[in-house]
């Protein structure tokens, strides 16, 4: 469940973000040692105070970085590039030619086992099923992942026109950010 203040698409979206800034910042104990400094990130992100930086930033982690599936730490041979946001995903006729679903932007390296695990599953959706035991398992998201799928999904959400939508009747969780 994210923090009260997240009501919408783009609140989530920002709050996950500033939770990896937080990561990034004071370690992988931030949400509790930092919360603060998060939920001040966030509301500098709403009021496009704060911005995020320009993919091609973690485009140059995935490039720097070592060859290993993001999710589960593998080098072995048999390494496929994985899209984060699933370039199957068909929000409407122009999703098949967009660079940010089909591009680098939206790829990192995975292995086979994980690959075909994930699918046409969002980062989410396969974080929940690779991990059924895990109550924060949106907490397990591999940073350079979960950077690279909030910048994308942001994206998709709004050309889908759904960026300030709310869930009717509960609250919102980043199960709603997969579409």
């Amino acid at each position: 469940m994210p923090d009260r203040d997240v009501k919408t698409i783009r609140d989530l979206i920002y709050f996950q973000y500033a939770k990896i800034v937080g990561k990034s910042a004071f370690g992988p104990d931030a949400k509790k040692t930092s919360y603060g400094f998060i939920k001040t990130t966030f509301r500098n992100f709403v009021k496009d105070e704060k911005k995020w930086s320009d993919i091609l930033r973690e485009d140059k982690q995935l490039a720097e970085a070592e060859k290993a599936c993001v999710y589960c730490g593998s080098a072995a041979n048999g390494l496929q590039w994985e899209h984060i946001v699933p370039k199957t995903l068909a929000i409407n006729e122009r999703c098949a030619a967009c660079d940010r679903i089909q591009g680098i932007h939206n790829q990192v390296w995975a292995c086979a086992s994980c690959n075909a695990a994930k699918g046409a599953k969002g980062l989410y959706h396969f974080l929940r099923d690779s991990h059924p035991e895990a109550k924060k398992f949106s907490d397990l998201a591999p940073m350079l992942a979960e950077k690279k799928y909030l910048k994308t999904i942001f994206y998709c959400h709004q050309c889908k026109g759904t960026l300030d939508t709310k869930p009717e009747g509960r609250e919102i969780t980043v199960m709603d950010l997969d579409l």
